[in-house]
């Protein structure tokens, strides 16, 4: 009888590497060895630029805060510091889309953060 080389488990093991690797290029699609240390790779960096959007959003919202009151006449910082005085607890997120979707709306809280810091 033959020695059987890999079996049932091991075809399982390889057959999801290279699943897991399918897109790759090279043998970093075919072998599996070096698929999973590229599936190893990839997962790290999956990880860790989902962490990383977070923050990127949160770079846009505040850039498109400061355009939205530069044109109104005032700073980023003069503003979130008026909104602060004056108790509107809106995240940027909010405030980002207000000042896109309804820019008379987003006026007003402009105007609310400025006669709280006159104050």
């Amino acid at each position: 009888m033959s020695r059987s080389t890999i079996g049932v488990a091991q075809h399982k093991k390889r057959k999801a590497a290279v699943k897991k690797a399918k897109g790759f290029v090279g043998g970093r699609s075919k072998l599996r060895r070096i698929a999973q240390g590229a599936v190893v790779r990839a997962e790290v960096h999956a990880t860790h630029d989902r962490r990383k959007r977070k923050g990127d959003f949160r770079r846009l919202w505040i850039t498109r805060i400061s355009a939205a009151v530069r044109a109104l006449g005032t700073t980023y910082s003069r503003f979130i510091e008026g909104l602060a005085k004056s108790g509107i607890e809106l995240d940027r997120k909010t405030l980002s889309e207000l000042a896109i979707q309804e820019p008379e709306a987003f006026r007003a809280v402009v105007e609310r953060a400025r006669s709280a810091l006159a104050k």
